[in-house]
């Protein structure tokens, strides 16, 4: 049987504003991917501490969980087009200021009040970006806009680690990465200005209730507290990416290698995104869920012990296919399950759950690496971290499924469950 048109997959990229949005937010992110590389191999070459390498992550996630209650406030009672522009113009400055402190080879410590900044930004620019989505698509077709939209930050993570690791690698030094990504930052600060800005329905008096509304509401929402729950300590755990750098070091391999490590996960991610988006909604996405967060922890495993370049390259690209299908699930839940009126701080109280996972996680993965070092074995440091996280992570998907039944059965994706979500 035909599809009706409004259900084909790619009936949401005529939508014109969706389009722009689309193809903006991709341009930023190939440059936050490739910047991400250059500061990590950065650091590396100056420094060589695992831990410097944490403190990355440390330093961008402080700010997020520190505003993330008022940056939701201000996204449900301002232009959230507005919000994201405002974010993009500090990302510029904070690139151009690490351009600078490659440049004059400043102290260590400006890469990290650069990187401090552009954490605080993020507080705002992330859940704006969430919550602006839903207004530019028809209801019947967010979960096609977030299967392309999470296609496109895939897509730049293949392509931004890889043209980061090789224009570090003919020039030597960071700088110019770090000025590409201001000009792409640029670049999605003019196509949003082509977007109707979005009008805020109603604004509630600023209350102490109505700040921590987010909250309140993920909390009595079980089945959305266990999905972001599952994926924050999941890849908090599990996370191998802020150690890449070593693992590139041990498999003798430069910051192009480092690039192409880092772009695996991108590249199973965009394979997974483009079978879904031909694909009915998941039936199952409860138990589809939990085995694609239990399937990522045993891959995590299976990387941490690999020494060949191609078994640890399969294994990272193993890692993004099943984290797109758990992305895909999580943020379709959070967002169809969640008022336009409260989108943003929702979407705020999800950021802080995505930034632990990924920059908490990042420390922790640089923190227990640090602990392990052993002089006549660099390798066993990294390697226990990343083993003894995706270990943990399955230990976290048995937990969640005995101690949140709901996520267990919730059923098919962009309906609401009908479990007992709120207690």
């Amino acid at each position: 049987m035909n599809q009706p048109a409004d259900d084909r997959p790619y009936a949401v990229l005529r939508i014109p504003d969706f389009r722009r949005f689309l193809v903006g937010n991709l341009l930023a992110l190939f440059g936050s991917q490739m910047q991400s590389v250059a500061v990590g191999w950065e650091l590396f070459e100056r420094t060589g501490k695992p831990l410097d390498l944490g403190l990355v992550g440390l330093a961008q996630v402080v700010p997020v969980i520190a505003l993330a209650l008022p940056a939701g406030q201000l996204i449900d009672r301002w232009d959230r087009r507005r919000v994201i522009m405002i974010a993009l113009c500090v990302f510029v400055l904070c690139s151009l200021a690490l351009a600078a402190v490659s440049i004059w080879q400043l102290p260590i410590g400006w890469v990290y009040a650069c990187l401090v900044l552009n954490g605080a930004a993020r507080a705002f620019h992330q859940p704006a970006k969430s919550a602006f989505l839903p207004t530019l698509v028809p209801t019947h077709q967010f979960t096609s806009a977030v299967t392309w939209s999470t296609s496109g930050f895939q897509l730049a993570t293949i392509v931004g680690p890889g043209i980061g690791g090789l224009v570090y690698a003919w020039v030597g030094r960071a700088y110019w990465v770090y000025v590409l990504d201001a000009v792409l930052c640029v670049w999605f600060l003019i196509m949003l200005m082509r977007i109707a800005p979005h009008v805020v329905p109603h604004r509630e008096p600023i209350t102490l209730r109505t700040l921590l509304g987010g909250v309140e509401f993920v909390w009595r929402t079980k089945i959305i507290l266990g999905a972001l729950s599952l994926d924050m300590f999941a890849v908090l755990l599990g996370g191998a990416t802020a150690l890449l750098p070593f693992f590139a070091d041990i498999m003798q391999l430069g910051p192009d290698g480092l690039g192409w490590l880092r772009s695996a996960p991108g590249v199973g991610a965009l394979c997974i995104s483009i079978i879904l988006a031909h694909m009915p909604p998941i039936r199952r996405a409860g138990r589809t869920l939990l085995w694609s967060v239990a399937g990522f922890g045993a891959a995590t495993v299976v990387f941490g012990l690999a020494r060949d370049f191609w078994l640890a390259w399969s294994m990272l690209f193993l890692t993004g296919a099943l984290d797109m299908i758990s992305v895909i699930i999580r943020h379709t839940l959070v967002q169809t399950s969640t008022p336009d009126a409260m989108r943003g701080r929702v979407s705020a109280v999800n950021s802080v759950f995505i930034s632990v996972s990924n920059e908490l996680g990042a420390f922790e993965s640089g923190l227990v690496a640090q602990w392990f070092v052993r002089p006549h074995d660099p390798a066993f440091g990294p390697m226990v971290s990343v083993v003894s996280g995706g270990v943990g992570t399955i230990l976290v998907v048995l937990a969640t499924a005995i101690l949140v039944p709901s996520v267990r059965r919730y059923g098919k994706l962009g309906e609401k469950s009908t479990s007992d979500e709120k207690n």
